[in-house]
């Protein structure tokens, strides 16, 4: 996966928008973050998932997802690196990491992929 795919996947999601924070590019709904690029370094990006979610993508593809360092990676963020990771493996983390911070209403607006 590149930085541009994960960056349209993330602006993807309805009220989406980016901006930068701490010098690398984030991903917000309604100001609030979901998503990352470049952290903690080029090459990886970030998903602001909950603890549980978390576990579900680390231990289902350890080549991809890592826990974040500290009590970030604790409290649920978690790195993608993007050179492992494909679309199909990032889409679901994702969406799981904007519908933990968009608005319900926003989140029921949004289609049902099935």
């Amino acid at each position: 996966m590149t930085r541009e795919q994960f960056r349209r996947m993330a602006l993807g999601f309805p009220g989406s928008s980016e901006q930068s924070h701490m010098g690398h590019p984030d991903f917000r709904v309604r100001g609030k973050i979901f998503a990352t690029l470049d952290y903690p370094e080029p090459g990886w990006a970030m998903v602001k998932l909950l603890p549980d979610q978390q576990s579900y993508f680390v231990e289902r593809e350890p080549a991809s997802f890592f826990l974040a360092s500290g009590n970030w990676g604790r409290k649920g963020s978690t790195n993608v690196r993007l050179k492992a990771a494909s679309a199909q493996k990032v889409q679901p983390a994702l969406e799981a990491a904007w519908k933990n911070v968009a608005p319900k209403a926003l989140v029921e607006k949004q289609p049902d992929p099935s």
